[in-house]
């Protein structure tokens, strides 16, 4: 099923959930830094670079796209952390863990929409994004048994 919206197209699955992509944009390997973006919608709050997978996208391919225009970064997918659902807004979000290798100087959404960008330790992140239930949820996921090793 897809729905236009302006500037975008939305994808949903066959159960009518919205499709989407993001990923937690690390520092370094260490993934105990992490970037997050502030919202389109409340400038004063953070959240994780991510958004809707469009017709014929792969999620993999969409999640490094929305990095791009996010967060002006460019950078290294790791691995897939999973499928999180948000049953009330009714959207599905594959989640991977990515390197920043480069930061833009000007990117997509920095100019248009006035984001900010910022490095948070995983403790700082987590208090960011408590208005974000889901978001805290894909912090749980890194937090426990990433290659094997509990962190």
């Amino acid at each position: 099923m897809v729905k236009e919206k302006v500037n975008s197209i939305r994808t949903y699955d066959d159960d009518g959930y919205r499709r989407r992509a993001a990923c937690l944009c690390f520092k370094d390997e260490t993934e105990k830094e992490i970037l997050l973006v502030t919202s389109s919608k409340h400038k004063d709050r953070w959240i994780v670079p991510g958004g809707g997978i469009e017709p014929r996208e792969e999620p993999d391919l969409a999640a490094v796209r929305e990095c791009k225009e996010e967060a002006g970064v460019h950078g290294q997918l790791l691995r897939k952390l999973g499928v999180f659902e948000n049953v009330e807004k009714k959207h599905r979000t594959n989640l991977y863990a990515f390197i920043v290798t480069e930061l833009l100087d000007e990117w997509e959404d920095g100019k248009m929409m006035e984001r900010k960008r910022m490095w948070f330790n995983l403790k700082e992140a987590r208090e960011l994004l408590a208005h974000k239930p889901v978001q805290v949820t894909y912090l749980d996921r890194i937090a426990c048994n990433i290659n094997g090793v509990v962190k």
